[in-house]
């Protein structure tokens, strides 16, 4: 027999929150709970059976960048087959926590709910949100008191440290911007690259690799500060960077394989010609 399941707290006071006309209510979601528990029941799959919260961190991690990687395609049904499968690991992780006796789907779908209604006073409340800027402020606050009866009081609290690093350095920035402690423009972070490089060339020359990798380091945060201070996605720049080197590598290496040659095969300025080709035939020069 399963645990009991401990009682979640008193609910919030809700609205009435039932599916609008004429839209989905979600109710296909309950035969995917039913599906899992019977992959977990005793004659179900022993696969499913042997996965614990930590075997599941890797796909979770998968599923999620496959998501994004299907909203960049623009393909629906793409984008719909990876929401399922991410989905499909939200309820699994789910089931793994009941059968602790911690919680269930429900209760993650109950919590989500109610935390919604208390952050959005200005739909469900008496505050008033004259814009898009209003709303965030009042989130903001919100969000900083209930991280406060959590015992949680730094302005960086709550960034996962497993975010992708040019991302968990973005948040950084953002966040002790919101409390006063930033660049007052992009000059300041475009000035700490040129001392950066200059720390980084000064660690190389000393051969010094741990001090290597520390002046680096600051180096790509300096780098990230200055694309936040130019409103800029430092995340989908290197994404946009990382896909063009892989369009223009693949050109070169084309090339050379209709010749019968490998990249290897060719001198550094005929790997640079053909670079410079693969960037014409892009429209850049």
């Amino acid at each position: 027999m399963l645990p009991a399941v401990p009682s979640s707290p008193p609910p919030v006071a809700l609205p009435d929150l039932a599916p609008l006309p004429g839209k989905q209510t979600g109710a296909e979601v309950t035969k995917l709970c039913g599906l899992m528990q019977r992959l977990l029941a005793p004659d179900g799959c022993p696969w499913d059976r042997e996965q614990t919260l930590e075997t599941l961190v890797p796909y979770l991690v998968e599923e999620t960048y496959e998501v994004v990687d299907a909203l960049a395609s623009g393909n629906a049904d793409d984008h719909r087959e990876e929401l399922g499968d991410l989905l499909l690991q939200i309820v699994f992780q789910s089931e793994l926590r009941f059968a602790e006796g911690k919680f269930g789907i429900d209760d993650v779908a109950r919590a989500i709910v109610a935390k919604l209604v208390r952050r959005h006073p200005h739909v469900f409340g008496d505050v008033v949100a004259k814009d898009a800027g209003d709303v965030l402020a009042n989130w903001a606050k919100l969000k900083a008191a209930e991280k406060a009866e959590k015992g949680k009081h730094g302005a960086l609290d709550g960034i996962p440290r497993s975010a992708p690093a040019l991302l968990r350095a973005t948040r950084a920035g953002e966040k002790a911007g919101a409390v006063g402690f930033d660049w007052t423009d992009a000059d300041g972070p475009r000035a700490k690259i040129d001392e950066e490089l200059r720390e980084l060339d000064e660690a190389r020359r000393g051969g010094d690799r741990a001090q290597m990798q520390r002046e680096l380091g600051d180096l790509l945060f300096s780098t990230v500060n200055l694309a936040r201070r130019m409103g800029l996605d430092a995340e989908q720049a290197l994404r946009d960077s990382t896909d063009r080197f892989a369009r223009r590598f693949g050109h070169v290496e084309r090339t050379l394989a209709e010749q019968g040659r490998a990249v290897a095969d060719a001198s550094p300025d005929e790997q640079e010609r053909l670079w410079q080709a693969a960037k014409r035939a892009e429209g850049l020069e």
